[in-house]
């Protein structure tokens, strides 16, 4: 028996007949090559539990995703016109998918459906970054996260120290997260094409942390190491104490931000967290 998702009409079809147009403002780049979008969907599987959905546009990811067997799909979505254009999708897969209307970045992800849970999105732009880091706080509520990003967020984002790429995004995911780049999409598989290449990653939490401190502080310090980036950490950090406070805890005072390991800059973070409250 055929799956009544295969038996909707075409998505590019559907899109250019009810002119749904992306729009800038919202971040939205429409991803509607079938060839993508099961890729990303394939790279996700299996489906266990709850599949998160975060902008999903016009649904072709959604499409995708219940046709590799996803079983309860929550689509988080702040376009109402393509929320009123899923609806059709919504019927075909009865009961798996569930549309809800919100900003992302207000509510709680963390706690939608149940355990196992797991993100499969491509991410809008304007969003993708804030949205990543209020993930962290809670990276152990997610099995996996199968994301989509600039390709330069994405390098950030699995960029190791001593990397050209590794920056503030790489320490803050490192401490949480294991994340590899999949493969990347071109601009033409997006509807309008944007200006840069994508990047689906995958992202594992850390169940067991080798070293720990506060988000929120660790967010502080890195923003003052790599403020300026070129510049030796005993100068970045000369107002709390400069070379000697930094050799007091172990870490070379002529080092820069982008060659110390991720260990080094958590044990600078407990070291200044008084200071930083």
């Amino acid at each position: 028996m055929q799956d009544p998702i295969s038996s909707l009409p075409s998505l590019r079809q559907s899109v250019s007949k009810l002119n749904l147009k992306a729009r800038k403002s919202l971040g939205q780049n429409f991803l509607l090559d079938s060839y993508v979008t099961d890729r990303i969907a394939q790279a996700a599987a299996p489906y266990e539990g709850c599949v998160i959905e975060i902008g999903p546009g016009p649904g072709g990811l959604t499409r995708s995703i219940l046709l590799h067997g996803a079983q309860q799909i929550i689509a988080i979505e702040k376009d109402k016109r393509a929320l009123a254009f899923l609806e059709e999708l919504k019927e075909a897969a009865s009961p798996r998918l569930t549309l809800i209307e919100a900003d992302a970045l207000t509510i709680p992800i963390w706690e939608m459906g149940k355990k196992p849970r797991q993100i499969v999105a491509n991410l809008p732009y304007n969003i993708a970054t804030p949205l990543l880091i209020e993930l962290l706080n809670h990276p152990l509520e997610f099995n996996k996260m199968t994301l989509m990003f600039q390709k330069e967020v994405a390098e950030r984002i699995v960029a190791k120290p001593g990397d050209s790429n590794f920056g503030r995004l790489s320490v803050l995911c490192g401490l949480f997260l294991f994340s590899e780049i999949l493969f990347e999409v071109p601009a033409s598989a997006f509807t309008p094409p944007p200006k840069v290449t994508s990047a689906v990653i995958q992202i594992i939490p850390r169940q067991n942390q080798e070293f720990s401190c506060s988000l929120k502080h660790l967010e502080k310090v890195t923003q003052i190491a790599f403020n300026q980036r070129r510049k030796m950490l005993r100068s970045s950090f000369k107002k709390f104490g400069g070379a000697d406070m930094l050799s007091s805890i172990g870490i070379d005072p002529q080092s820069r931000p982008q060659d110390l390991q991720i260990e080094y800059f958590c044990r600078l973070t407990n070291h200044l967290e008084p200071q930083l409250n």
